[in-house]
């Protein structure tokens, strides 16, 4: 039986640059160094990124191919996630948003290029 998910893996251009960019911007913990080029950061919750040396280059993107389009976290003071994440320089994908149920939202990319979202639920889904 699944009880949870232990991690979500990650191919960087630059292991270490991304991985310490996690660890300054979100204070992801790093638990595991292979001392390859492959890093375990885990989070409060004990969620975990790897986060692995890319090896080739990936394939084409498009907006309506399958496969994994973002990694959501939540954040408890949406506000100055996104102030943080701004002033280390992330892309924006799309601005911070507050939609009529209060459900706020912001895209932007890693260092990488990776999608990301930070997701504040003033009512949890269940």
């Amino acid at each position: 039986m699944i009880t949870g998910l232990e991690h979500i893996g990650i191919y960087a251009k630059d292991s270490k640059a991304l991985k310490e960019w996690y660890e300054n911007v979100f204070d992801f913990e790093q638990v595991y160094d292979n001392k390859k080029g492959t890093y375990f950061l885990k989070l409060a919750d004990n969620t975990m990124l790897e986060i692995c040396q890319q090896v080739e280059e990936p394939g084409e993107f498009t907006p309506t191919k399958g496969g994994l389009r973002h990694i959501a976290f939540y954040v408890d003071d949406f506000e100055e996630m996104v102030d943080r994440i701004k002033a280390a320089g992330a892309e924006v994908v799309t601005d911070a948003k507050v939609s009529a149920s209060g459900v706020k939202t912001f895209f932007f990319k890693d260092l990488d290029g990776n999608i990301m979202h930070l997701i504040n639920r003033q009512t949890p889904l269940f």
